[in-house]
């Protein structure tokens, strides 16, 4: 990978322990993360990107509030869907079924229409989402601590856990066909689309406010802990935060950088890679429990991810070119 993919990678990592951190300890903390998050970026592309607000956007700004309405919808429905005996490698195997949503409103809006291959790999993603899904259910279902009346009400959240996550995936397929007639329209603009997206859903948030303060005031009475290097004390679930936030910024602008100075493949590889290293991660972390029909799941998902991204054909020139070199030397 170049080194660009690979400080992307890099930040994911470190995003990674910061968050599973602070999802072990209080799993309801998901409103305050994306809050800290969107506030972050929101201040930093209004001095950098919007000039403080001297800066006209390129795109009607009436077309980021419906993109903003969107995408602050999806980001609070997944993060309530943790709240719903959703467990977080079925949460991340789900999302990673955007391809079958922003396929099927593909064809049903644009009129689009694709290769056999494509159809090929969302056949394999769907199949991999379902059979995590059903294993999920039956773990559910079967938890031996549990009575029967107790048993039947989880699986039910279970139920409205998975319509949730069904509903975000759809929406959020919606948003990225408005990105794209957008972008078609007015042009690229990454990083003003960067900017908008968070700082136009900041007053959304003060109807989560009481779960936000909540949690804010847990993380004010976690342990303390000492930051090395500047020798500063605070309570150790605000330091994760903090860092969950830089890394956060730093895997965003990351991909951005990736997309203008990088190769496709480059970027599909840590797309891909960050889809894998999130669920090992969170495998590991959590102790979740994951049999041989989640890994085959989990199997198909990447492999259509990787099909449908047709890694395979861009590979065959890198691979047929160091085939030969040695001959050449």
């Amino acid at each position: 990978l170049e080194p660009n993919a690979v400080f992307v990678l890099h930040g994911i990592a470190l995003m990674l322990v910061c968050l599973l951190h602070a999802c072990r300890q209080f799993p309801g903390c998901g409103n305050i993360v994306t809050f800290s998050q969107f506030l972050f970026i929101a201040v930093e592309g209004f001095i950098f990107e919007a000039n403080f607000g001297r800066k006209r956007p390129a795109i009607p700004i009436r077309y980021y509030f419906i993109m903003v309405a969107m995408f602050f919808t999806v980001s609070v429905v997944n993060n309530y869907a943790l709240n719903l005996n959703i467990a977080m490698p079925l949460h991340m195997i789900f999302r990673s079924g955007s391809l079958i949503a922003s396929m099927a409103l593909g064809i049903i809006i644009l009129k689009k229409r694709y290769s056999v291959s494509k159809y090929t790999s969302i056949a394999l993603v769907s199949l991999g989402i379902f059979t995590c899904t059903f294993m999920s259910a039956k773990q559910v279902a079967s938890d031996s601590s549990l009575n029967e009346e107790d048993g039947l009400q989880v699986f039910l959240w279970w139920l409205l856990g998975i319509a949730a996550l069904t509903f975000a995936l759809l929406m959020s397929a919606r948003m990225g066909i408005f990105q794209e007639m957008l972008y078609k329209q007015f042009g690229k603009h990454s990083k003003e689309a960067l900017f908008y997206n968070h700082a136009l859903p900041l007053p959304g948030f003060v109807l989560l406010a009481p779960n936000i303060y909540h949690h804010a005031v847990l993380f004010s009475q976690s342990e303390l802990f000492q930051v090395p290097v500047i020798g500063l004390t605070l309570p150790i679930m605000w330091f994760y935060l903090l860092m969950n936030v830089i890394t956060q910024y730093v895997c965003i602008r990351g991909v951005f950088i990736l997309t203008t100075e990088c190769t496709s493949l480059t970027v599909t590889l840590v797309v891909t890679l960050r889809k894998f290293v999130s669920l090992i991660f969170s495998i590991l972390y959590f102790r979740n429990p994951f049999t041989a029909w989640h890994w085959l799941g989990t199997a198909f998902v990447f492999v259509g991810t990787l099909m449908y991204t047709e890694v395979w054909n861009s590979l065959r020139p890198f691979l047929a070119h160091w085939r030969k070199r040695p001959k050449e030397e």
